[in-house]
């Protein structure tokens, strides 16, 4: 079968196209035919082994998969790698059945962005009605779908940021009430003044570095900051226990592989954002699909920040 394998760690250039032999299915395991594969910005982290999970080489890269397994199913999963391929294992615990209403791209959308972005505002954040919410890089996967379910989910506000106007246009098409510049310079200012002077209640993080202090340095008092990312590879100032008590804030880190297993943390959430799909409520965008052979490419235009919404592979081209 066709595959991207990497057999050293590095930037888009280590990712090359191979011959492989198909993947065997373990018991608890189920063998997908591969229609799509969903990239994810963690993959170019692991593609450069600095994620928070450690990898191994070879590898092939890939963390989410829909297609169809031996008996007919269709099903979208998430997998240990191995998603850039014609054919993938992943455990059965991890395959939900995907309603004929919901295409293959909106169940990629949906399966690791679209459980991240409901974990950071109902698991992580605790949104409360009437909140002001930053989604930061929110014409992105997770981002776009953030905005969305932040309205859904009863927010008051919703501050997007973006790094071009028209990335900032998509988010105000998807609800958010006003979008910002997501430059680090003068960020803080400009969260406070898009929130009518007031500092904000939430805010989800994924950049680091000086975006990460300014974000903290916007909450107001009872806010929470959730950090799920490091996109801009830079470590943020630290954060001393005084900073966080004499405002009585909060910093919350998120990371999607904590829900898996979890009773309630994963098929539960799934259904509803697969029922908001279906109803309208929610629409995942799609920011292109590009041939298995270009997946070099696809991490390119991910990491130069041109890309919008869900990015997919498609194994047979």
């Amino acid at each position: 079968m066709r595959a991207i394998r990497i057999t050293e760690f590095g930037g888009p250039e280590v990712l090359h196209v191979v011959d492989l032999p198909e993947p065997e299915a373990q018991p608890g395991h189920l063998l997908v035919d591969v229609a799509a594969a969903g990239v994810n910005y963690a993959d170019t982290h692991a593609v450069e082994d600095s994620y928070l999970s450690r990898t191994a080489l070879p590898l092939v890269p890939g963390g989410e998969v829909v297609g169809r397994t031996a008996d007919g199913r269709r099903v979208v999963a998430i997998c240990d790698n191995g998603g850039y391929a014609e054919r993938a294992a992943v455990r059965e615990s991890m395959a939900h059945d995907v309603p004929d209403e919901v295409t293959d791209g909106q169940a990629l959308s949906l399966v690791v962005q679209g459980l991240t972005a409901w974990h950071l505002l109902r698991t992580s954040a605790r949104i409360a009605e009437g909140e002001s919410v930053v989604v930061h890089a929110a014409a992105g996967g997770t981002g776009s779908l953030a905005v969305q379910l932040a309205k859904q989910f009863g927010a008051g506000r919703v501050i997007a940021t973006a790094s071009s106007k028209e990335k900032r246009d998509l988010a105000l098409e998807l609800g958010a009430d006003v979008a910002v510049d997501g430059d680090a310079e003068g960020l803080k200012e400009r969260l406070i003044e898009a929130n009518g002077g007031r500092k904000v209640d939430i805010v989800l993080e994924m950049t680091g570095g000086p975006v990460f202090d300014a974000s903290l340095a916007a909450l107001a008092p009872f806010g929470r900051l959730v950090t799920y990312g490091m996109a801009s590879r830079q470590e943020p100032t630290p954060v001393t226990a005084a900073q966080l008590m004499g405002r009585s804030r909060a910093v919350v880190g998120f990371w999607l592989m904590h829900c898996v297993g979890r009773p309630g943390m994963y098929r539960e959430p799934m259904a509803e954002l697969f029922a908001m799909t279906i109803d309208g409520r929610l629409k995942p965008h799609l920011g292109g699909v590009y041939p298995l052979s270009e997946a070099a490419r696809a991490h390119t235009d991910l990491r130069a920040r041109r890309t919008f919404g869900k990015l997919l592979l498609d194994p047979k081209l």
